[in-house]
């Protein structure tokens, strides 16, 4: 794989999903013999389009072949897909700012970077619409201590005025009962407040599911798909597409 020592700075949308990324399913490494950095990021097959969108705006730090195919592992039976970048000093550069001993760390130095689009892959990537309806939201942020996910709803509160609320969940693995801290839009009005500020930079379609509510009354239905054509920048027919499609697999649970 390239390591490639020149200096180029980084654009700020591949910045800007760099960061989002390393939050969900991504991760900037530095491996041993290597001087610099490189992204990694890995999405299931369920979310081709959305890792292939990932590859395509993530060009100027991608090399030769770098988007392939992994078995699938883990509690998985679906195929993995999986970018990989060049190794670059600008990389390294952006990794010292979010790691420390290859380990990330959540410090509102750099969540102060981040953008709106950084918060879109954020949750494309590990948020998930809740409940009957999808009127709660939750980020699922398993991979980080307490201390660090307090201080991503602290950044959320004062950065974007988006309330939520810290709470554990638990899972048992292996046998073994483990604890983990979630994020947590208990409020449908404080996550459409967040849905706002992230559906222009919502990137593909399969991802629409992922902001649309499902409403009994049909006004308040066709008002929200009405919001979410107007601010993202997909067609009626495509957000009515998906609504269809998460309207059937509600109704099959039901």
């Amino acid at each position: 794989m390239q390591d490639d020592s020149k200096y180029v700075p980084l654009s700020d949308q591949t910045r800007a999903i760099i960061l989002g990324s390393i939050l969900g399913d991504g991760s900037l490494k530095i491996q041993t013999k290597y001087a610099n950095a490189n992204l990694q990021i890995r999405h299931s097959e369920i979310q081709k389009e959305y890792l292939l969108w990932k590859a395509e705006m993530l060009k100027e730090i991608a090399g030769e072949k770098a988007v392939n195919i992994q078995k699938a592992d883990g509690y998985s039976t679906n195929q993995k897909w999986r970018f990989s970048s060049k190794r670059t000093s600008a990389l390294t550069e952006l990794h010292h700012l979010t790691y420390s001993h290859n380990k990330l760390r959540i410090r509102r130095t750099w969540l102060n970077q981040m953008t709106p689009l950084s918060l879109a892959v954020w949750w494309c990537d590990d948020g998930s619409l809740i409940s009957y309806g999808g009127r709660k939201g939750v980020f699922c942020t398993d991979g980080f201590d307490e201390a660090s996910v307090n201080i991503l709803a602290r950044y959320l509160e004062v950065v974007w005025n988006i309330h939520t609320v810290v709470a554990p969940v638990g899972r048992s693995r292996d046998g073994k009962q483990e604890q983990y801290w979630r994020i947590w839009i208990r409020s449908h009005e404080e996550l459409k407040k967040f849905l706002r500020i992230i559906l222009p930079y919502i990137p593909v379609q399969s991802m629409l599911r992922k902001t649309i509510f499902l409403y009994k009354d049909s006004q308040l239905q066709q008002r929200w798909i009405s919001e979410v054509v107007q601010l993202s920048h997909f067609s009626e027919s495509v957000v009515m597409a998906e609504y269809e499609k998460k309207k059937a697999k509600w109704n099959s649970y039901r």
